[in-house]
């Protein structure tokens, strides 16, 4: 096979007048900057290409030169199909001033869109866009005058209401990888995202379209492990190798070994936020993620979720996500936001779109920057200003509970903290809850008709999305209702004796919601008796046990509870997230043992962690313990041939 190694300069040369273009990036992680430095410098020079239309799923750069920036140039593009603008003002401002036409779509459509492009079908089908602007009884997702195209129909399929967003064959794919080699197959370890380069270079291939992969070096023909080849070489046409300046990891940092998973980061290194207004809003969405749950964060405010998350210690509690693909772990912030620090898992963002519209997210939340007295949140388009929807409107309206985090007011909002009270030093220039949103990007009344929980979370207060509209539910310690919240409103909300929010938000030290995390009982709370079968369930699940103290506090409590019954009992155990320092395990297991000797028939213990049931039966075994350790409830009653009924913890 031929060498498919070229110049940037050679391959941005194959891009021709009119050409439709795709672009991959989330932000700066993947974006193939070479080859968007190449085109803009071509189109410089000679003036060509001309009239390409461009599409692209997630933001592409960086507000200011880099990304797609590079090809905000007039004549260079006739129109613009994107998710997030928001990080290309020079696209953006051309598309305001009518100068390009230009659609603002959902980016997990976007994203899908590849797929249906490379398997010729006629477009995407799917709920997401109903009663925003996306809609075609709205804007159709139309960003000027001049973009008149219908990109999306209304459809009624099964007596339902559905969207369908019309695929169009794409000329030329730009794509990134780490190591390709002179056949053009395509690795990506150092990349903090796999994106969908692999829909995208199908895309292009499938439309009779060239694929152009920027990539850091070359290895030799039949080296790479093909399990670790992402895009693979009959994709590809172009490979370009691209100086180190033109191919960091984000926009952020040139590379960073733990966004690759090189390396995973031990958690307590990570520092903690200043107890500023973004800390206090980070502070109370925690308090809403679900124990055990799947939770997307959005960019902006919703970031510091994952470092208070982190501070409390919950975060192992909880897997957090974000829609480029990552999945687990730490998610970053700023230039670096998709990348991942000590992620289980990096998947296509084409395929966490499939996960996120499908209802896998247990919670997500999202930035909250115009709110109006329906619930309809707009963050895509303020008058001259562009953002673009981005993935908001795939992750708000599918998410089984939504919470919206941001400040109260906008424009120079200064608070400070004492005494456990909140305080306003100045307030913010921009009302943020209105009359009426200027875009829909989240319709309240879509919500509603879901049957949806919906919350409004800033520093002073949160209000619930009700039938009536938004409810005031809590307010800070030292906000005043009527000064420091409804005289800043355009609209009177829902008030019903709100509560305070919980103090501890306020103080300087750790909240300490581990144990509340875990719904923490007391152990007498964890045991319960059913009577009828002579078996006593004990709900160890998340107990700490870190000083002699604690076993003894176990002890006393069984030990009551079974002098209460008056007779030997069958015993179950859940261990489900256990812990126990490594030290106190004799202690524990001559516990045990007396427990077993005076109190129990049999017991049977059980966990879903497949460690702890190793690690316990092996230290139960040195120690002469019996060490029937199953993987779950039913397996733990079975062995003993027992009907599952009543509460197994």
């Amino acid at each position: 096979m031929k060498n498919k190694v070229v110049t940037a300069e050679e391959a941005v040369a194959l891009v021709r007048d009119g050409d439709t273009l795709i672009n991959t990036g989330f932000i700066g992680s993947g974006a193939p900057e070479a080859l968007l430095v190449a085109l803009e410098q071509r189109f410089v020079e000679t003036g060509s290409p001309r009239g390409l239309t461009l599409m692209f799923a997630a933001g592409q750069g960086d507000s200011k030169e880099r990304g797609l920036n590079h090809l905000g140039q007039e004549g260079l593009l006739k129109r613009v199909i994107g998710g997030h603008w928001g990080l290309i003002p020079k696209v953006a401002k051309l598309a305001l001033a009518n100068r390009i036409e230009g659609w603002n779509l959902p980016q997990g459509v976007i994203s899908q869109l590849y797929r249906a492009i490379a398997a010729r079908t006629p477009g995407v089908i799917t709920k997401v866009g109903l009663g925003t602007f996306v809609d075609p009884r709205r804007e159709g997702g139309r960003i000027n005058e001049i973009s008149t195209d219908d990109l999306v129909e209304v459809l009624q399929l099964a007596g339902q209401e559905w969207l369908f967003y019309k695929a169009f064959p794409v000329n030329v794919a730009f794509c990134r990888g780490t190591t390709a080699d002179p056949n053009g197959n395509v690795t990506m370890e150092r990349e903090a995202l796999t994106l969908d380069n692999l829909a995208m270079a199908m895309a292009a291939k499938n439309s009779g379209g060239l694929v152009v992969v920027q990539v850091e070096r070359i290895a030799e023909a039949g080296s790479l492990n093909p399990k670790h080849v992402k895009i693979p070489g009959i994709l590809v046409d172009c490979v370009v190798v691209a100086t180190p300046d033109l191919h960091w990891q984000t926009y952020g940092v040139p590379y960073d070994p733990a966004y690759a998973s090189e390396i995973r980061v031990p958690l307590g290194s990570l520092l903690p936020l200043p107890l500023d207004e973004r800390k206090l809003i980070a502070r109370r969405c925690v308090f809403e993620l679900p124990p055990g749950g799947v939770v997307n964060l959005g960019i902006g405010m919703p970031e510091g979720i994952s470092s208070v998350a982190n501070e409390e210690q919950v975060l192992k509690y909880v897997t957090l996500t974000t829609e480029p693909g990552a999945i687990g772990g730490v998610p970053q912030a700023g230039l670096n936001f998709g990348a991942d620090v000590n992620a289980e898992a990096i998947i296509d963002q084409n395929e966490q779109f499939d996960f996120y519209d499908g209802g896998g997210l247990d919670m997500a939340c999202l930035g909250l920057a115009e709110c109006d007295e329906e619930g309809n949140l707009n963050v895509s388009r303020f008058g001259p200003k562009l953002a673009g929807a981005g993935g908001f409107i795939n992750i708000s309206q599918n998410a089984r509970k939504i919470v919206f985090a941001g400040t109260f007011t906008a424009g120079g909002l200064k608070v400070a903290v004492a005494d456990g009270k909140l305080h306003i030093v100045q307030e913010g220039r921009s009302r943020k809850f209105v009359k009426q949103v200027g875009q829909v990007t989240f319709s309240g009344a879509y919500a509603r008709q879901a049957g949806q929980p919906v919350l409004y979370v800033t520093e002073r207060c949160v209000f619930r999305l009700t039938d009536r509209g938004l409810a005031l539910t809590e307010v800070a310690p030292g906000i005043d209702i009527e000064r420091d919240i409804l005289a800043h409103m355009d609209f009177k909300p829902v008030v019903e004796r709100p509560k305070l929010m919980d103090s501890r938000i306020f103080g300087p030290n750790v909240m300490g919601l581990e144990k509340e995390f875990l719904g923490f009982r007391t152990i007498a709370e964890r045991i319960t008796y059913d009577n009828e079968r002579n078996i006593l369930f004990l709900n160890f699940e998340g107990l700490p046990v870190r000083t002699e103290e604690d076993v003894a506090a176990v002890q006393e409590a069984v030990s009551g509870a079974c002098e209460k019954i008056g007779k030997k009992v069958k015993v179950v155990v859940n261990y489900d997230s256990f812990r126990i320092d490594q030290s106190l395990l004799d202690a524990y297991a001559k516990m045990i043992r007396h427990m077993e000797d005076t109190y129990y028939i049999t017991v049977n213990r059980y966990t879903t962690s497949a460690f702890m049931r190793a690690k316990l039966g092996e230290e139960l075994s040195k120690r002469n313990v019996a060490p029937h350790v199953f993987e779950s409830a039913e397996e733990a009653q079975a062995f003993r041939n027992e009907p599952v009924t009543g509460d197994a913890g």
